[in-house]
């Protein structure tokens, strides 16, 4: 599967390749990710969580950076093991250029592929997935370097939420409510 998209990041393009190299700043932009250590030079090894479609797995593996070509161009290269779930790896070839007003136009093309458990899930799924994938990666990584804060709505997804009447009583789920459990 193969996209490309590309964005403009409202920072200078020296502080964009920075950022391209930072373990914190690739931690933070990776949907699910719970580690992130390395170096750009040595690669970084990552824990990252994710659910497609039916298969939640956690995916061990490692981050490396090649073809670097300072501060225009570089290739990241993923590729982890879920296990039972399968494999995922992918390729995302980043370019960096000057946009107006002291912005950076940052252009990718992503190829991703995965196998086992996650290859039978069909090609719609994985394609949707891997889109949605490099999609939030690269929105979190110009929000991580514009400044801007970073949420991920997963790392909420198995907490309790607590009420309104009371902060430390977990709301009931909407089956519960259905079922007066």
């Amino acid at each position: 599967m193969k996209l490309a998209d590309t964005r403009t990041i409202d920072a200078p393009r020296s502080d964009v390749w920075e950022a391209l190299l930072d373990a914190e700043t690739l931690k933070n932009a990776v949907p699910g990710c719970q580690e992130m250590e390395g170096s750009a030079e040595e690669g970084f090894s990552a824990v990252v969580v994710q659910k497609v479609g039916p298969v939640k797995a956690t995916f061990r593996g490692v981050v490396t950076l090649s073809d670097l070509d300072a501060p225009n161009s570089l290739t990241l290269r993923g590729e982890g093991k879920g296990g039972a779930a399968g494999f995922a790896k992918g390729d995302a070839h980043v370019t960096l250029s000057d946009a107006e007003d002291g912005k950076t136009l940052l252009s990718y093309e992503v190829e991703a592929k995965v196998g086992g458990k996650l290859a039978q899930l069909g090609s719609r799924i994985i394609d949707g997935f891997a889109k949605k994938m490099a999609d939030q990666f690269f929105e979190r990584f110009q929000s991580e370097v514009e400044g801007e804060t970073v949420h991920d709505a997963s790392d909420d997804a198995d907490e309790p939420v607590a009420s309104e009447d009371n902060d430390a009583a977990p709301r009931k789920s909407w089956i519960g409510r259905v079922l007066g459990s």
